[in-house]
């Protein structure tokens, strides 16, 4: 498995990224999670559709709960045409959990927990931490990657601008 280091950081330290590296213009590779009832998920299942996949270390941290809240207060402005998908290595339990106490019920939170099946196939999974990379990949409904972004510092949000302006430009 290919690794890729000086990408991101934690409070400094470099950590090591896992996966292949992705391009936009590419096919965005399909992958398989689990979702808050233990029922697997894929990527291809939402084709026809644009998705945001936002990829999170762990929703029980301050950043990642607020980028989840955030990309569900934004959904409520998005078609129905648009998915937002938040995937991390939390447990679907720990998930399901978090979105009843958080309110968040427009993004659908995906774990990754099993096999890393969509932290290899993008890139972003931490090879020191077996946690997600926070990254932002939108994919519109033919498929292909329109926007990537690998955020450099795990503890800051993502471009939150930057990931909008480029839906606008799909839809």
């Amino acid at each position: 498995m290919k690794e890729r280091t000086g990408l991101i950081t934690m409070r400094g330290n470099p950590l090591t990224l896992v996966g292949n590296e992705l391009k936009t213009g590419e096919m965005a590779p399909d992958f398989i999670a689990l979702d808050n009832n233990l029922s697997p998920v894929s990527l291809s299942s939402f084709r026809g559709k644009t998705c945001i996949l936002s990829a999170v270390p762990s929703l029980d941290t301050p950043v990642c709960d607020l980028e989840t809240r955030k990309f569900n207060e934004e959904a409520s402005r998005l078609g129905s045409n648009i998915v937002i998908l938040t995937i991390s290595m939390d447990l679907p339990f720990a998930q399901k959990r978090w979105c009843a106490a958080s309110g968040v019920d427009k993004v659908q939170t995906l774990s990754d927990h099993r096999d890393a099946s969509f932290g290899t196939s993008y890139g972003v999974l931490i090879k020191e931490l077996r946690l997600l990379a926070r990254a932002v990949f939108l994919v519109d409904q033919k498929g292909t990657l329109q926007h990537i972004q690998i955020v450099k510092e795990l503890t800051n949000e993502p471009d939150y601008e930057a990931v909008l302006n480029a839906l606008k430009k799909l839809t």
